[in-house]
């Protein structure tokens, strides 16, 4: 079977990845959402490289520190490695407009549903957005995909509460969990093309 070469697959955390729970920076209550495991180990043995992409709005707002989430970061490697899947990038936006911290109270191009989060991604680790994929449990995550010039998953998980729709916001295809997504993305891509050796080392 013919891998993807240089495409990644851009996940939001809280909701797709993981287990939501609000604000949580505490590795020991991070679970992986179902589905994860055999999705994340397809696409990966597809060739494509897995990257997060997260609002952590909690920053701007004082409820945790940006060093907090150096240790959600490795909790996040240690639950991807233990099924032989690497994590290829993590990538979050501190920032919120109406946040308490004034250093992070700003109106960024990083938080989603813009893409600068993607496209910082896709430049340090060389992917090509077009034949990438944004999948998240919002809308917002669908936008910053399509601003992006990837394709679209939505995990219908029921974080999605006001569905409002536009050009931007209507996803390529809605899953119920990662699993039903990887099956999708792998479909949709076709026999692809051969990937060259590429370094699974943080960015």
């Amino acid at each position: 079977m013919a891998l993807i070469r240089d495409a990644a697959v851009f996940l939001d955390k809280d909701g797709t990845l993981i287990d939501d729970v609000p604000y949580n920076v505490d590795p020991n209550r991070m679970r992986l959402a179902p589905g994860s495991r055999s999705g994340l180990r397809r696409l990966h043995e597809r060739g494509f490289r897995l990257v997060v992409v997260s609002n952590q709005s909690g920053v701007a707002r004082g409820y945790f520190t940006e060093d907090a989430l150096r240790d959600v970061e490795e909790r996040l490697r240690d639950l991807l490695r233990a099924f032989g899947v690497p994590l290829a990038g993590f990538y979050y936006c501190p920032h919120d407009p109406l946040g308490r911290v004034k250093r992070y109270a700003t109106d960024c191009t990083c938080r989603k549903p813009r893409p600068g989060l993607l496209q910082r991604a896709a430049r340090d680790g060389h992917f090509d957005l077009t034949h990438s994929w944004c999948v998240g449990d919002i809308l917002d995550d669908i936008e910053a995909g399509c601003a992006a010039h990837c394709r679209t998953v939505l995990i219908d998980n029921g974080n999605e509460t006001k569905w409002q729709l536009s050009d931007r916001r209507v996803p390529d295809y809605i899953a119920r969990n990662l699993d039903e997504a990887a099956d999708f993305i792998i479909d949709a891509t076709g026999p692809g093309r051969p990937v060259r050796p590429h370094s699974t080392a943080r960015p």
